[in-house]
């Protein structure tokens, strides 16, 4: 039953605290750690914003000692006028680096996906092969055929992005400035396949011996030079050429592909983008490279990739003196025609990053010595109104 009167805690509750001799507690209050110890209560996002203020700073300073050697490059070469011979010099010093440095990074890749197409069973997949090879060769192994990779790729690139450029200049002013426009798409295919044409008789000597060097096991020669002796001491200069064909039949479908849809893609990204290419960033058009570039490599890899399979399997098995279509119709009776797409998915990953990163550098480059980026959508034709 509730009381009907107040109680004693109660009424000292109410009218304790009216006395004058009432003291309030007072709770004690915790120490200020911060300033007592003079260090910060979240020392780790302190930590943080110390590494990016450190690492904004770095960047600072290499985009300085970049800005600094580009203006030192250019002040040496002198003013680099458009499509004249110092213009397609530097093109072809753009396309030996982007394309030497690249091929030779993803050669474990190379190594592995030439193996699983000259033997689909010896692997069951990357890293299973990167273990074999590292256990029996050493890490040495898994860089197998770096040398010839090297040597011809930087040779390739160079003959490559200096011939497309030149050509794609030829074939637009034997056109005419306006079914040049129009017919662009044209122009990028008929000068990345001339360019290409000539690019592969300097790579096949090399392909030729990188392609032995990965497929043969332990490895038929020591380096670049030797495999060339041994090969031309049997078959003669031949020897290093019989590949050729093949070499053709991958090689210029995909730089027709790579260059031809690279520009397109490159178009489209600027035509989305609000503004016009040149309101943007050197950083921000060499970020549309590397886009565009990794997207042209996909579709470069599925168009060239059953050729490239027929190459190893040409290098590594036809016979001394096999007529070309003997050999082609022999090792397609073997692997039929789901051999042709052996190590597709690791040629996606390793032409579309190849690709990606080659136009990055090709434009990094270009920007390096004072020219403009590749790609990106041309100005219309002006058109002549004759007045009456």
């Amino acid at each position: 039953m509730p009381l009907l009167f107040p109680t004693q805690t109660t009424l000292h509750e109410i009218f304790a605290t009216q006395s004058p001799l009432y003291q309030r507690s007072v709770q004690p209050q915790s120490p200020d750690l911060s300033r007592k110890s003079g260090r910060d209560l979240f020392p780790a996002w302190s930590a943080v914003d110390d590494v990016k203020s450190k690492a904004g700073q770095l960047s600072n300073e290499a985009q300085r000692e970049i800005q600094m050697a580009s203006a030192a490059a250019q002040a040496k070469a002198g003013h680099i006028e458009l499509y004249s011979p110092k213009y397609y010099a530097a093109c072809t010093l753009g396309g030996l680096l982007a394309c030497g440095v690249t091929h030779t990074a993803v050669t474990p890749l190379d190594l592995v996906k030439c193996r699983r197409q000259v033997d689909s069973k010896m692997y069951k997949g990357n890293f299973e092969a990167w273990g074999k090879i590292g256990r029996a060769e050493g890490f040495r192994g898994i860089y197998t055929g770096w040398s010839p990779t090297f040597f011809g790729y930087s040779a390739q690139g160079a003959f490559k992005y200096g011939g497309y450029e030149f050509f794609k200049k030829f074939y637009s002013d034997l056109a005419g400035e306006d079914l040049a426009y129009r017919y662009k798409t044209s122009i990028y295919l008929t000068a990345s396949a001339s360019a290409e044409f000539i690019a592969d008789l300097a790579l096949c000597p090399f392909e030729a011996v990188k392609v032995r060097m990965q497929t043969t096991i332990p490895p038929f020669a020591t380096g670049t030079f030797n495999g060339i002796s041994n090969i031309t001491g049997k078959e003669g200069f031949a020897g290093l050429y019989k590949g050729l064909y093949p070499l053709w039949g991958r090689q210029i479908p995909y730089t027709m592909m790579k260059f031809a849809s690279f520009e397109t893609i490159v178009e489209m990204i600027y035509g989305y983008l609000p503004g016009k290419k040149s309101d943007y960033s050197k950083g921000a058009q060499t970020g549309v490279s590397f886009a565009g570039g990794y997207l042209a490599g996909i579709l470069c890899a599925i168009v060239s990739h059953p050729a490239d399979v027929m190459v190893s399997k040409l290098n590594a098995n036809r016979q001394p003196g096999e007529a070309f279509g003997a050999a082609m119709g022999r090792i397609y009776k073997d692997i039929g025609f789901g051999g042709l797409w052996n190590g597709l998915a690791v040629r996606i990953v390793m032409i579309g990053t190849l690709t990606g990163l080659q136009w990055m550098i090709y434009d990094s480059f270009k920007i390096f010595m004072g020219l403009p980026t590749t790609g990106g959508a041309a100005p219309p034709p002006k058109k002549e109104i004759s007045m009456p």
